[in-house]
Order: C-alpha cells, then structure tokens, then sequence
C-alpha cells in the first residue's frame, strides 16, 4: 500500500525516488473545511511544508485519489491542489509516474537565504549570533599577520587542525574541570560541522538517535538528512524530565542522543548538575554516544560558568561523550571555528572522514581564533556585559508593547522562549516580514511539525534600541490582525 512505501533505488535523474503516503501527508494538513477555498489553503499547506524542510524535495505525493480519501475531500479538490502546485513551480509531473515536490527557480528551502541588499533595513531576529567588535578583530588581525607569514612556506593542511589551537582548546577544558590534551581535540568548521561528522561516523540511515523537544534547528536538520529516526524527549520550561530521559534510552537504546544541556537553544534552560551524572550513566548503560553541544555554556549571565557535561561522569566513564563547541555565540560565527573533544581514537577516525570533503580549516581563522581565546579574560566579560544590558532591554520592550506574551528569563544564552498564549507564530512571523522584521516562530525548533506554534524564539544580539524597534514593529503586526490560518510563512536562515 502506498503508507507503506520505502525508499526505492536511485533514478537515471540522480534523485531517490521516495513516495510521501497519503496518511502521512494528509497528517501534516489542516482540514480542508477550515478554510475556503480549500484547495488554495491545502496547496499553501504544502508550500509551507516544502520550504521548511518538513516534506522533501524529490519526493512523490501520494495519488490524487488516495489523498482524497484520506482528507475526507474530493478528488477535484485535490487535482486543483496539484494544478496550483505545479503552476506555482512547487510541484512537477512525470508522464505515467505521479507528482513530485520541487522548489520554483529562485525560491530556496529553509535555511537559506539571498543576500540582504545595502538598503534593506529589516531586523534580523532569526539568528541568535552576535557580532565581533570592529576593533577587536582590527587588532587581532594585526597581531596574527606575522604568524601567517610564518605558515605560507607549508602545505597549509591541518585536517585535525593547527597543532597549537588543538591545546589551547584541550587547555580550556582541563581548567573548566575536564582533563584533556590535544590528542582528544578536532577543530572543525563550526559545531554543526563537527556533528555531521560524528553521524556520519557513527551512525547509519534507520538509527534510532534520542534528542530534546524541541532543539536547535541545523541539528534537526542534519539527523533528517542522515535519514535517522528522532526519538524525542521533552524540554519544558522547567527543563529536562530525567525519569523520561533514562526510559527512553532503556527503551529504545538509541545509537545515539543530542543535548543542549548548557542554557538549551531554544529553552535557555540549564540541566541541573543531579542529573547530568543519572543521564551519563544511563546513556553508559544502553551504550548510547553522547554528543553533548556546549556553544552556549560560555554565555553564563546570572550563573557561574557550567563545567563539562563530561565532567561528571564517573572515573573512566566518559569514553561515549563527544562535546562539540564553537566561537559561533562568543565571539562572531564568521569565524567559522568550532571543535568536538572526544576519545583520540575516534578523534583520528573523524579526522579521516573529514578529508573525504574538507582538507582542514583555514590557517587563518585557526590562528585568529588562537588570538581571540586566549584574550578571552579580556574579551568574554565585555560580551557577557553587553548580553545582560540586551536581555533586559528585550524583557523591558516586550512588557511594555506586548504584556499579553510570557517568557522566563533564561540565566544564560542568547535568547528568550517567549509564549504568545495562542497558535499564531506562523502567522505572525509571516507579517513581522512586512513590517521589516524576521524571525522564526516555534515550529522550527519542533521533533514534529505543527508543535510550539505558540511560540518565539526572540535573540537579544542587537543593540537595545534595535531590540525595542523590532518588539514595537513585531506589535503593530500582531495589531493588523492575525489568526492560525493567515500563516504563508517565507524561508529564513536559523541560527
């Protein structure tokens, strides 16, 4: 039956013909009563679902009278819907083989996106990633121009990167409380980087990987494309359930488990250290692969700095941590440095698979980041200064012009989870964009489409007066009139 479909062999086009089942499809739709005319507000579903990376590109839709039945329409209804898709650019047909999603010349999926112009004044508020001050990066860059003299007379490959970054990084966490020497350090290209090789390491299409609900965006991401099975665990306002956590991985013993345990992207919540050491052990227990992201934890606002969630691991029971990290949120993510710490052994295994596409990172930025970490006791309270000042200037502007929003005050990170108290961040996210302001409503963050539609994610990475436009503009919009179904929501890039 066609809900049962599997992956089939790949096609003379290059493409893995994949068949989307009419269950499955109908489940992501609303109910075509909802609105009219239905096959307008269906076809609008389905863009919506294309361009967030929820219904892939490539991918046969179910036949016309199949989804019929189960959307309980008509077969007119749903061949109008085709008809829009496919005029729309969304959709194309085969001649005798059905109709497969695409994307429209010009248009990208979620996650990217054109370059803004010089004159584009929107505030951006759908990344959470601070900038470097001029000055900083000024004199950084005149203090490592020598250096980089020094290294043109080499190759320039350092697939497991410059010997003297891997030990200040391996420095770093043996002051924070985790011993470690260069051996068990990979400089990577950002964090992200360093977990697409870990999967591709480590697990295979089909594994089971435990992960928070909700969770940064590009992770979620990356396990869809890695075709692994998500196995998610719940992260409320008040943080982490560690009997649902210790469950899950007796249960479904899943290859492996992504946290954000150190002011959580996008909770801001930070796991208490009790738990930390019962998740160590369960996670030893059912032999899962711990891949724990630390980018945040140096973002202590109210707290003092979390230690490695390694860290509390019993004597000898960290061999399955893999903690990745970056300079993305402390420093500025054009710098594109980031690192896993993990076992040497794998460190030189993920060394290798990393030359299969990426001969190492650039020297320069290797050795900029060098700079940079270690003036981190001149740099990094500056940024914790400016983050607090921002953070309360964002609390200040949205009691002031949207009191009806709630949102707990995270002790660290960069952003707040702000519940609207209704389903409209779609929608509302969509009309901000008219008003010059983007941002990604909850459902970005989701396991699961059409969960945390009530939801935010609102960064405080620009100046206060910044911060204070955009929460007026974001009111204005919500002024202008806004319900569950107005949402036709345009792909941004997340962070």
């Amino acid at each position: 039956m066609a809900d049962a479909k599997r992956a089939r062999p790949v096609t003379r086009t290059g493409h893995t013909d994949r068949t989307l089942g009419s269950r499955q499809l109908a489940a992501l739709l609303p109910d075509p009563a909802e609105a009219r005319p239905a096959y307008r507000h269906l076809a609008r579903a389905i863009t919506t679902l294309i361009l967030d990376g929820r219904i892939a590109l490539h991918v046969k839709l179910p036949a016309e009278r199949e989804l019929a039945t189960a959307l309980n329409t008509s077969r007119a209804t749903v061949t109008a819907v085709y008809d829009l898709l496919r005029e729309s650019g969304y959709a194309h047909s085969r001649r005798g083989s059905g109709t497969w999603t695409a994307l429209p010349e010009g248009r990208a999926p979620r996650g990217i996106t054109r370059l803004l112009g010089p004159h584009d004044t929107a505030i951006d508020l759908a990344r959470a990633a601070p900038g470097l001050p001029r000055q900083t990066l000024t004199d950084a860059l005149a203090r490592v121009s020598p250096q980089l003299a020094e290294h043109v007379d080499t190759p320039g490959y350092h697939p497991y990167g410059l010997p003297e970054l891997r030990a200040a990084i391996a420095e770093q966490f043996t002051r924070r409380g985790l011993a470690t020497v260069p051996e068990q350090i990979l400089v990577t290209s950002g964090a992200q980087h360093a977990l697409t090789l870990v999967l591709g390491l480590l697990c295979r299409p089909g594994d089971r990987v435990m992960v928070e609900n909700p969770s940064y965006p590009n992770a979620l991401e990356a396990l869809r494309r890695a075709r692994l099975r998500t196995v998610p665990v719940p992260v409320t306002d008040t943080g982490w359930d560690t009997g649902t956590i210790e469950a899950t991985l007796r249960h479904s013993v899943p290859q492996l488990a992504y946290l954000v345990p150190d002011f959580h992207n996008p909770t801001g919540c930070l796991m208490p250290e009790r738990q930390r050491a019962r998740i160590l052990r369960a996670a030893q227990r059912s032999g899962t692969w711990l891949v724990v992201d630390e980018t945040l934890t140096g973002l202590a606002l109210d707290v003092p700095a979390p230690r490695p969630f390694a860290s509390y691991a019993a004597p000898g029971g960290t061999g399955q941590v893999i903690t990745t990290g970056s300079m993305s949120k402390t420093h500025w993510a054009g710098l594109r440095i980031g690192w896993l710490r993990a076992p040497a052994r794998l460190v030189t295994e993920l060394a290798g698979q990393r030359i299969a596409t990426d001969m190492g990172g650039s020297v320069l930025d290797q050795l900029l980041a060098l700079d940079l970490l270690d003036r981190s006791g001149e740099v990094l309270p500056q940024r914790l200064e400016e983050m607090r000042r921002q953070r309360a200037a964002l609390a200040s502007a949205l009691s002031e012009h949207l009191p009806q929003w709630t949102w707990r005050l995270p002790p660290g990170g960069l952003s707040l989870w702000v519940d609207l108290g209704e389903p409209i961040a779609a929608a509302l996210a969509e009309r901000a964009l008219d008003y010059g302001v983007r941002i990604e409503g909850g459902t970005c963050f989701a396991t699961d489409p059409g969960l945390f539609e009530q939801r935010l994610r609102v960064p405080y990475t620009t100046p206060p007066d910044t911060l204070h436009e955009a929460v007026r503009r974001m009111a204005a919009a919500l002024a202008d009139g806004l319900t569950p179904a107005s949402a036709g929501r345009r792909p941004h890039w997340i962070a």
